[in-house]
């Protein structure tokens, strides 16, 4: 057997391929001719979506004590003015004068013959709009020129109508996460109000993208694998210890501005003791993510984090890094690990009437002055007319912030406090001054049992189908076997959804009546079993080994003497006899990586 290396311009047509023809992946509503960023998973790639996910879940839910929840994918519109998306969550678009088709700015400068960009979206419109023009770039449709167009900002939502008629305008959701931070008040007493705790979810999210392309690696409806850690931002810390041995491949935002800039190979703590990763919570979910990825199959030589640039940030976030791989013949983003801060829960307490803190409780009561105001109204009312509440609110927001205002009024004779106010159409402010005598100013000892929190966020965000498309990528080889040539998957166990093939040699002679009995064995044992009784034994093992099984078991004559069957290992193509008795549970060993093939074949003798 021998193995032969793909050149990677090859390997992208092979996969989609690969997935069309075996059931992984198709481009949905084909019959009408199908739709742009729409794919439908066929019965393997669903198997396989659904053991990432399984994975996934025990990693950053299940091992981290994390709850799960599962939120609507349509929401109010209130969420997301007061998430920020309805403003700010836009891509750049360029229309061609010619054809009238839109494109994305961004992505034809970084795709553009002799262009040294790579995050054009970090640019500003202007500068964008001078590459255009500078790189001579046209549409790639029908070839006209853009330069001269105008480049404009398009929001990736799509709207609905919540119920008959357009009084209550939602949208579908453009992420997780808003369902996560919407239910903030309830979901802290699920956590008794203690922190840390995190929550997680697994599910659809929808964005209006302008030119989706590149099969399942950027569509317009797609499933996102999200965690939001809630964490106290000054007591609060992660085991980055668990982690600091983690070999990592990091792209800093200094090495990325640099002329000769190129990743850095070191290790979560080294990362951390050099300042290469700031926030603790990130090395420490960038360390998980590395172990992760690498058992369920992403090809670690084809794999690295890279930092945002300060013109990818978003406002809310202090850091960012992205879990990058090498498919599709590019760097394509498969994960984000930002340090929101209290960004989120701040902006939906703003808008809505709920509280979104938790109550910290101090060791001891602590007793601490408080400074307060009790404005005279019998005297504002007169002397500021209908200002008079604004000036009384004004009064109570700077005792809160300012305290030693109303001090410094108190030693002088005749005092005042001077307060802003703005006017009736928001363009101007008034000020006021207020004599100290009317304000109500005093001094009180309060003692109080603790505080109110508002958390802090820390986010690992996975895009749940481009990692599916990489593992496959990541997976596929060819090699000749036994003079014929062979392509198959190299998907690790734990997540190729299909465990084992079931083959009778011929379906006769009551071969293919015991092969389906095994088959059924194995399946009540909890494994994915695919059967197979159709064409010679050497093409089923080679269908299954293209769709990535990696253990096929042959039923024959001698299994109807002596109840042994043939267990045939997908790469190495090592076969070995077997006890049925003793099938499935080696089958279950070899799929949760508690045994390997080639320890049992040791021990038993080859076929």
């Amino acid at each position: 057997m021998t193995d032969e290396s793909i050149p990677h311009e090859d390997r992208s047509a092979a996969v989609v391929e690969l997935a069309k023809r075996r059931g992984y992946f198709f481009q949905s509503s084909a019959a009408y001719g199908g739709v742009a960023g729409f794919y439908t998973y066929g019965p393997q790639g669903a198997g396989l979506k659904q053991n990432v996910e399984d994975a996934w879940r025990d990693r950053f839910a299940i091992a981290e004590g994390h709850q799960e929840v599962d939120a609507p994918t349509i929401m109010p519109e209130a969420v997301f003015e007061a998430s920020g998306h309805l403003d700010t969550f836009d891509d750049m678009l360029v229309s061609c004068a010619e054809c009238a088709e839109s494109h994305r700015a961004d992505h034809l400068i970084e795709d553009a013959s002799g262009s040294t960009v790579e995050d054009a979206e970090a640019l500003p419109i202007p500068e964008v709009e001078g590459l255009l023009r500078e790189y001579e770039i046209c549409c790639p449709t029908c070839g006209a020129a853009l330069a001269g167009e105008p480049v404009e900002d398009f929001n990736l939502m799509f709207g609905t109508n919540i119920g008959p008629g357009d009084a209550s305008p939602g949208y579908l959701r453009p992420e997780t996460a808003q369902g996560i931070f919407v239910e903030f008040p309830r979901l802290k007493q699920y956590a008794r109000g203690q922190l840390p705790f995190g929550v997680t979810q697994i599910g659809r999210a929808y964005r209006n993208e302008i030119s989706p392309r590149k099969s399942i690696i950027r569509t317009r409806e797609f499933t996102q694998a999200e965690l939001e850690h809630f964490v106290d931002p000054e007591e609060d810390e992660p085991d980055v210890d668990a982690v600091a041995d983690v070999d990592v491949s990091l792209y800093p935002a200094t090495a990325q501005q640099a002329e000769d800039g190129e990743p850095i190979e070191t290790t979560i703590g080294d990362a951390v003791a050099d300042g290469v990763v700031e926030s603790d919570w990130i090395a420490y979910y960038l360390g998980l993510t590395k172990r992760w990825y690498d058992r369920v199959g992403v090809d670690m030589d084809r794999f690295r984090f890279r930092q945002h640039l300060p013109g990818e940030l978003a406002h809310y976030s202090s850091d960012c890094w992205d879990a990058e791989a090498y498919a599709a013949g590019d760097w394509i983003e498969m994960a984000g690990f930002s340090y929101r801060s209290d960004y989120d829960l701040r902006k939906h307490a703003e808008y809505s009437d709920d509280d979104f803190t938790v109550f910290k409780q101090y060791d001891e009561p602590q007793t601490t002055k408080q400074a307060t105001v009790d404005p005279d109204m019998s005297e504002l009312g007169p002397a500021f007319g209908g200002a008079a509440g604004d000036v009384a609110d004004a009064l109570e927001a700077l005792v809160a912030a300012d305290p030693d205002r109303f001090d410094a009024a108190a030693a002088e004779p005749a005092g005042t406090v001077t307060v802003e106010v703005d006017s009736d159409d928001g363009d101007a402010t008034e000020t006021y001054d207020v004599p100290f005598e009317h304000t109500g100013y005093a001094v009180e000892e309060v003692t109080e049992a603790g505080e109110h929190l508002r958390p802090h966020v820390v986010e690992p965000s996975f895009g749940v189908d481009r990692l599916v498309y990489t593992l496959i990528e990541h997976a596929y080889r060819e090699d000749e076997v036994d003079g014929e040539e062979r392509a198959y998957l190299q998907l690790d166990p734990e997540v190729a959804p299909t465990t084992v093939g079931v083959f009778p040699l011929m379906d006769k002679d009551g071969m293919g009546e015991r092969a389906r009995e095994v088959a059924e064995e194995l399946r009540e044992a909890g494994l994915a079993v695919g059967y197979d009784d159709s064409g010679a034994i050497g093409r089923r093992y080679r269908r299954q080994d293209e769709i990535g099984t990696p253990f096929c078991v042959t039923v024959d004559h001698e299994t109807l003497e002596d109840d042994t069957v043939t267990l045939r290992e997908r790469d190495s193509t090592e076969q070995l006899r077997v006890d049925v008795e003793d099938l499935a549970r080696l089958c279950r060993d070899l799929r949760d990586g508690v045994r390997e093939f080639a320890a049992v074949a040791e021990q038993a003798p080859a076929n």
